[in-house]
């Protein structure tokens, strides 16, 4: 997927006038990307779209205006955007107290590296976005990437076999088969 250029973007304005269509389409786009992985992770399969109302989201909420302030959340949001060969993925550490939360995120220290893809017979490890990690404890959003081989991708792309996402960490394991909603929106990114 190529990235997103400043040209696509709109303006404040003009972005104000089409929010509540595009919001409830992307809404739409991220309800087959969710994935629970256990009682309290869920993961956020990354595409285009998804990327894009991040990016004017955040324009929008931090009043962004002035080009360079733009470039900079480019550059920062299109790094979740696949890459050939790639699944992108935001992955959310939920624990609803705060005591338990701040509890399993020391725990959990060094999960950013546990997680991973099984198609077929082949596991991909992930690569943790590594950008503020401390070793005593873990953050609640991680961004991970999956690197894929061709025959996974060709799998994927024409719907063989299933595809698992886990995570193998000694605080927390869990493992989950996508389901065919989330497969077909998975292979629409790989068309």
């Amino acid at each position: 997927m190529k990235p997103i250029e400043a040209a696509e973007l709109l303006d404040l304005g003009a972005y104000e006038q089409v929010r509540e269509r595009f919001r409830a389409r992307v809404i739409a786009v991220k309800r087959a990307r969710y994935v629970a992985l256990g009682p309290a992770m869920t993961v956020l399969f990354e595409n285009r779209d998804t990327v894009l109302f991040q990016v004017q989201e955040m324009l929008r909420t931090e009043r962004i205006t002035q080009a360079k302030a733009i470039q900079h959340e480019l550059e920062t949001y299109n790094e979740l955007i696949p890459k050939d060969r790639e699944l992108s993925a935001t992955i959310f550490i939920e624990y609803p107290e705060r005591d338990e939360r701040e509890r399993m995120l020391i725990a959990l220290a060094g999960v950013e590296t546990a997680f991973y893809v099984l198609a077929g017979d082949e596991r991909f490890a992930v690569i943790p976005d590594g950008r503020g990690t401390e070793p005593e404890r873990t953050m609640a959003v991680q961004y991970v990437k999956f690197p894929l081989s061709d025959a996974a991708v060709a799998a994927l792309r024409g719907g063989a076999g299933a595809l698992k996402l886990g995570v193998d960490h000694p605080a927390y394991r869990a493992e989950v088969t996508l389901g065919p909603e989330t497969l077909a929106s998975l292979r629409d990114d790989f068309a």
